[in-house]
């Protein structure tokens, strides 16, 4: 059986950019913070992106983890 050990994990904040002014689609700009501890729980990770989010100019959209994994069998 295969084992994935997560090795590297990233927070993303995605940010609300406003409206293109030619198609009127939303814009959204992304910022990311690697070096996040891989045992972070996701609630750790809710709340400390809300703290940075409260300290942008612009309002936040989306906030993502990202996992990196070695896989390997056993």
């Amino acid at each position: 059986m295969a084992v994935a050990d997560i090795t590297k994990t990233t927070l993303q904040l995605v940010l609300n950019d406003g409206n293109d002014l030619e198609t009127g689609k939303t814009i959204y700009k992304a910022k990311s913070f690697n070096n996040v501890k891989t045992e972070a729980t996701s609630d750790q990770l809710y709340t400390i992106a809300t703290a940075i989010a409260a300290l942008q100019q612009r309002p936040l959209y989306e906030i993502k983890r990202r996992d990196e994994s070695d896989i390997r069998g056993e």
